[in-house]
Order: structure tokens, then sequence, then C-alpha cells
């Protein structure tokens, strides 16, 4: 994750520079500059004095590229509500993605086509208002882009005026260029997403991994036009991890990987799968840091017993 601000020049002499483990995602200090510890009130460029190590109070776009620039990873999961928000910002995640995902993680359906603009709202404006600095991106849901520009820009504004967030994702490469230059010329920052896109999972055939043989020429394609487009990120959905290094390489932007290896600049998970709140199959590109289910299955069994045999409630829980 970029918990390091480096201070110090570019390439090779950061390897010697000096390492604050709070900061993140920050600007090099040029040669010659004043430490942080110097400065610790340093005027923040977007408002509001800079932590102790120079670090940014938020996480700001240009962060993502400062990140590629200097070789570190950035750290993204998705999040749905004000309480694991908050965790999950407070232990340094760099970005949020409130996700169509809330589709099967939330609303109970078992795909995210369903999922609408007016159910997202509420969900990102939560989580925007739990955080303190990890940069929150709203997912732009089936059927609110597609129709062109002038549909894609409506969609960008409601979650930027509506719910706070602070860039949105939508996904397709060639086929959303003109969706992205759009929003992107009225001010707002876009995520972009190709490889697997999973609101295309019936045309594309099913969960079917992008980018392969031939396919890399398509995938290359979808991720100039983005760029060109003015994404300041892209997501790779399961895609072969040789693939991604391509993009990597290829691109001035920050890749984000999903299911993409180990080349990209940043991985971005799913909570629910990475926290093992999932149960039955997952993706072969999660790994579980977590068994929330069982340890919420046993809390649950505890308390039923508790209740039913009368030792909840004690007089320690009562008034």
């Amino acid at each position: 994750m970029l918990s390091a601000y480096w201070v110090g020049s570019p390439g090779p002499a950061r390897m010697s520079a000096v390492l604050c483990q709070t900061g993140a995602m920050s600007d090099h200090a040029p040669d010659g500059a004043a430490s942080a510890s110097e400065t610790p009130q340093a005027e923040n460029p977007y408002g509001g004095a800079s932590t102790a190590t120079g670090g940014p109070k938020r996480v700001r776009t240009r962060h993502f590229q400062n990140a590629k620039r200097d070789g570190i990873k950035i750290t993204g999961l998705t999040s749905y509500d004000q309480l694991t928000a908050r965790i999950f910002d407070e232990a340094g995640i760099d970005f949020l993605l409130v996700g169509d995902s809330a589709g099967n993680n939330v609303l109970g359906y078992e795909t995210t086509l369903p999922v609408t603009v007016d159910e997202l709202i509420p969900l990102t404006r939560a989580v925007a208002g739990a955080v303190q600095r990890a940069f929150v991106v709203g997912d732009m849901p089936f059927g609110s882009y597609e129709n062109g520009p002038d549909e894609a820009l409506h969609t960008a504004i409601r979650f930027m005026k509506e719910a706070g967030a602070h860039a949105v994702k939508l996904e397709g490469g060639e086929r959303s260029h003109k969706q992205i230059r759009r929003i992107v010329g009225a001010g707002i920052p876009v995520m972009a997403h190709i490889g697997y896109t999973p609101q295309s999972e019936h045309g594309l055939g099913g969960h079917i991994i992008q980018g392969r043989g031939e396919g890399v020429k398509q995938l290359l394609a979808d991720a100039k036009a983005v760029q060109e487009a003015g994404a300041f990120a892209v997501v790779l959905e399961m895609v072969p991890a040789d693939a991604a290094r391509q993009v990597t390489e290829l691109l001035d932007i920050p890749t984000i990987s999903v299911g993409g290896g180990p080349h990209c600049d940043g991985q971005l998970l799913v909570w629910t799968d990475w926290a093992g709140l999932t149960t039955g199959r997952i993706p072969r590109f999660v790994k579980q840091y977590a068994n929330l289910a069982e340890v919420l299955g046993d809390a649950a069994k505890t308390w039923r017993a508790d209740v039913a045999s009368g030792a909840y409630p004690t007089d320690e829980h009562s008034y």
C-alpha cells in the first residue's frame, strides 16, 4: 500500500531517502527542500495543513500519478457503508470503490446488472462521509452511461453532487472513450475499467479471462483509448499477468489490478471476498486475509445460546 513518503530526488537516489511511515502517496520534495519535520505546517495546495510527515490529508488524482512514477503500489478496496469505510480509511487504504458489486454483496441480486444509480448514491454518500484521507470512487452502473456522453455526464454529476464522490468509474475501452472524454471535460475524474467487464458478462459469454492470445491487441487498444480520453487510472480485471504488464508499461496512467497479476501499479479487491465474509466459491485471484463469516457465525451461535439459557442479559447489561 502507499504508506510511504519519499523525501529525496526521483530515480535510484530515493533508495537512500528518508521513508516516513505515516505519510502516503505524496509528491517528492525537490532536492534541497526542507524536510517535512522542519516544516510541519507546510501549506497544502488543496487547502489546510499537510500532515506532520508531509503526506497529504486527502488522496488526490495526482497522487495516483506520483505513485506510478515512484514505483509505490496503490491499494484499493470496495466499501458500501460508513463502518467499513472508516476502518479501511484508518488502515491507510488509498482508495475506496463503491462498486456496483453492491448488487451481489448488499442488495441481494445475483449479478451487478440490476443495480441502479439511485441505489448506489446513498451507499456512496455513506462512504464519502466516513473517510478523512481515502479517495472515493463511485461506480456507474449498467444502463447509466451507455446511451452516450450526455447521459454519462448526467450520471457522473449525480455521483459528485448527491453522493460526494471524488471520481467515477465506468466500464469499457474504445466503446466508452467518448463518455470518458465528456465527463473529464466537465472536471470530473474518471477511473476506467477494461479487460473483463462484469456489466457485459452476457456479451462476453460469462466469466472469461480477457486479453489472451490475439485478445491482447484489443486490450492494448482499449487501454490507449481510455488514457487518450483522459482517465486518471484504469482497472484491469481478469487478464493474464503478462498482458497486464504490457498495458502497464504502455500507459502513463496507473493500472489497477483485479485479477491482473503483480505487474500493475495497484491492487483492488471486493472487501467481502478479501475479508472472508463471502462464502462458497471465490475468484482465484482473491487472497482471504480474514474469515469474518466464521467469526460472525460463531458469535451469533454463542449469543443465541446465551439468550436461550438466560446467560444474557445479566445485571451488567441492565439499567
